[in-house]
């Protein structure tokens, strides 16, 4: 996964796994949809008293989460820690977003926004809880006085059932199977780092058989609402409200880690 030393290939990581991962992303993800899972948000945050149409999208990807609010009016900007995501993502869109490189460890200030968010479980990649905080000062640092802040974490009942399997994610064009091989165990403990790898494997093969091409490794660590409730507080954050959401994608509460894939946050400035 490239060149450099061991500590600063370590340092990189996720950078590298998003570089490596970037041209099948969209296929691997085909299954995502986004325009629903962002429908039901956007009431529960114009409950919370959600005003103006400026969005920050942190670790945007390739552009899927934020694709919904252009249609509906909003000027979006999106960050992202790969390039080769964000040429995915500006091929879609061109100059209508304003698109840049960047660790959400080392979140520069881009402007003042009504809504800044990081989906999809970007935050998990934050691997102790002093990197968490770090991200979540640098996405407070771009919200606009009454600006609100969304994010989700994987719950732990992610980590003992889709990080703890393998499963064929994706066919690409060319007849080859994007395969998801969870290492993690079926009972992970709260705060676990978790990893899985993904690989690329030949046409007509089950999975784990034939032509294989090592792809990347995700790591992520699992972090329990109460050790995102203390981060929130230290990044100078007031958390609104928590969800639960299981893979039907609708947000409820309470949230139940054993039950639950994700854990949906929504804060303000404190």
């Amino acid at each position: 996964m490239g060149t450099g030393t061991a500590g600063e290939r370590d340092a990189r990581w996720a950078e590298l796994t998003y570089e490596a991962i970037a041209p099948v992303y969209d296929a691997y993800t085909s299954f995502n949809d986004y325009e629903g899972w962002i429908a039901d948000l956007l009431p529960i945050l114009e409950r919370r008293g959600l005003r103006g149409r400026r969005l920050l999208d942190v670790a945007c990807g390739t552009g899927k989460s934020f694709l919904p609010m252009l249609p509906r009016g909003w000027e979006v900007a999106g960050c992202d820690i790969s390039a080769s995501m964000l040429e995915e993502a500006g091929a879609k869109v061109g100059e209508e977003v304003r698109l840049s490189v960047a660790d959400m460890r080392e979140l520069p200030v881009f402007g003042e926004f009504d809504l800044v968010w990081s989906l999809d479980d970007a935050v998990n990649y934050m691997l102790d809880e002093e990197e968490l905080t770090r991200a979540l000062r640098g996405m407070r640092a771009n919200l606009a006085p009454t600006g609100l802040l969304l994010f989700d974490v994987n719950a732990l009942h992610a980590y003992r059932s889709i990080w703890a399997m393998t499963e064929a994610f994706a066919e690409l064009e060319d007849g080859r199977r994007v395969v998801w091989h969870g290492e993690a165990d079926a009972d992970a403990e709260p705060g676990s780092i978790c990893e899985a790898r993904m690989t690329i494997e030949g046409p007509g093969t089950a999975a784990g058989e034939g032509d294989v091409e090592e792809l990347a490794t995700h790591r992520q660590r699992h972090f329990p609402e109460q050790e995102v409730l203390a981060a929130l507080e230290r990044a100078g954050l007031e958390c609104l409200d928590v969800y639960g959401q299981s893979t039907d994608g609708i947000p409820r509460k309470p949230l139940d880690e054993a039950a639950h894939t994700k854990a949906i946050f929504i804060a303000r400035a404190g």
